[in-house]
């Protein structure tokens, strides 16, 4: 009963922003969805996105929500004063985790990175880590990087003395495999993507001999952080292709690295690799290859056949409503590594950053539509594509339906499609700020959500970094698409306006 009350308010929150985006100057803050739990939050123009990368005052005072690793829901924060009040001396601060592992794992990072004394206790079915207050920046950055995290759920069921034991995570285990063809007992769930990506990192044999790892194509950026804060460095080669990619072949045959990581497609620039070289190369070596199917989704791609490790966002298309946080972990079967991977991934899965149950219920019933959406999400994404590439005021528009196709199309199941995530770039780059700032479509971080969300997305991911983007061909002025299922005229409509 309680997830179909809360499935019955998602999707009046999710038919309220189709009809009526949040885009304006008065919207900044307000949740995407509007749900208590949502994971995005409006950010209406330029300045707002600078603003909020700059923390200025003005605007994160009116943000009501946001990406759970980036922003402490509100729930989360009391739930931390309270822990505070109760553990804390005078200059010391506290963060509060799921597990006793994940506190661990927590405490010795921690204390290496900081240089510092920290202590860990149990919380009421909880742990906390009381650190000084010199260590709060590394402690924030922990809680981004790993994403092993309490939920705004489990948050506030705690605050309201309801916290619940249990796990549904074996049902989403089974609906994952039967999306991506692996073996539910070869499928693991996870509180979020990047703590996927992180229990694949700790289980490669190679890392524990300290070697590197190889990161092809140009990546979401924390799929690149875990690899630089949690391994022993990375090798990055931003495009896959001429004497560059052939070299790096070599290098993964002649067994340099501990592992190669890849999105497929990547994220922005929706390019897909020659997978079939890749994964031969790795196979000869016996280094794991692990690939991320988050950006076209499990629907659309067939991916596992190709990988040792398969790693998903499902907080994006496959719930598809923008209210819950969660990733899923997939080790191929017949994968010679199989055997060396999955014990230390399902202590991971179990120990250190399980899904709450809270939040596997509503996923659970979130996930029923996505067959549907996806379709949907499709259509309208390459209707779009064709009218922005044809457009006079759009100078490049990257989507998987237009680089790298033929790679793509190996692939692309056969009721899959080119997925719904779009970049473009401005024939006057300096007018983006203009454009975005007119679009009449909803406006913040992430994606898969059923109604449109636009993005800069260099400027949110890599606005400390914006020169070193440049030189891998991802622009400051880049905006991001995630298509929805509004009927296509409205968005086509939406585009044209703002471009004219």
């Amino acid at each position: 009963m309680l997830a179909h009350m809360n499935l019955s308010v998602h999707l009046a929150a999710v038919r309220n922003l189709l009809v009526d985006p949040a885009w304006k100057e008065e919207d900044l803050g307000v949740p995407l969805p509007d749900s208590t739990h949502a994971c995005s939050m409006c950010l209406p123009t330029w300045d707002s996105v600078i603003g909020y990368e700059e923390g200025r005052e003005k605007v994160t005072r009116r943000l009501r929500t946001g990406y759970p690793r980036f922003f402490k829901h509100p729930s989360v924060e009391r739930l931390f004063e309270n822990a505070e009040a109760e553990l804390a001396a005078d200059g010391e601060r506290v963060m509060v985790l799921p597990t006793k592992t994940s506190a661990q794992r927590a405490h010795r990072w921690l204390e290496r990175k900081a240089e510092a004394a920290i202590r860990s206790t149990s919380y009421n079915g909880l742990q906390a880590l009381v650190f000084p207050e010199k260590a709060k920046q590394l402690a924030d950055l922990y809680w981004r990087f790993t994403g092993e995290i309490v939920s705004s759920r489990q948050a506030q069921n705690f605050l309201d003395g309801e916290l619940r034991e249990g796990s549904k995570s074996h049902l989403l285990s089974r609906a994952v495999a039967k999306m991506n063809g692996g073996k539910e007992e070869n499928t693991f769930i996870f509180s979020s993507g990047i703590s996927a990506g992180l229990a694949a990192l700790r289980s490669l044999p190679g890392v524990r001999e300290g070697k590197k790892t190889l990161q092809i194509e140009f990546p979401y950026v924390d799929s690149l952080k875990i690899q630089e804060h949690f391994g022993h460095g990375v090798v990055y080669l931003n495009e896959a292709s001429g004497e560059s990619f052939d070299e790096a072949l070599k290098r993964i045959r002649a067994g340099e690295f501990a592992g190669v990581f890849c999105e497929v497609p990547s994220n922005p620039l929706l390019r897909t690799i020659d997978l079939k070289r890749t994964a031969e190369a790795c196979r000869f070596s016996r280094t794991p290859l692990i690939l991320d199917d988050s950006a076209a989704g499990p629907l659309n791609v067939d991916v596992l056949p190709f990988a040792d490790i398969l790693t998903s966002s499902l907080t994006k298309w496959v719930s598809g409503t923008g209210d819950v946080m969660a990733g899923a972990l997939t080790v191929r079967d017949d994968s010679p590594l199989a055997g060396e991977l999955l014990e230390s991934i399902a202590e991971d899965s179990a120990e250190c950053a399980p899904l709450y149950i809270g939040d596997a219920e509503v996923l659970l019933s979130n996930l029923k539509g996505y067959s549907a959406r996806n379709k949907e999400v499709n259509d309208n994404a390459l209707a779009l594509v064709n009218f922005l590439e044809a457009h006079p005021a759009v100078a490049s528009v990257w989507h998987p339906s237009l680089k790298q196709k033929e790679n793509y199309d190996l692939i692309k199941r056969k009721q899959g499609g080119y997925g719904g995530l779009l970049s473009i770039i401005l024939a006057q780059p300096k007018k983006a700020p203009k454009v975005y700032d007119s679009l009449k479509l909803s406006k913040g971080p992430s994606f898969g959500t059923p109604f449109t969300l636009v993005c800069p997305y260099t400027l949110l991911a890599h606005y400390d970094e914006l020169s070193w983007t440049e030189d891998c061909g991802v622009p400051a002025n880049l905006i991001r698409i995630s298509v929805g299922t509004e009927p296509v005229e409205t968005i086509i409509q939406a585009f044209e306006e703002a471009l004219g």
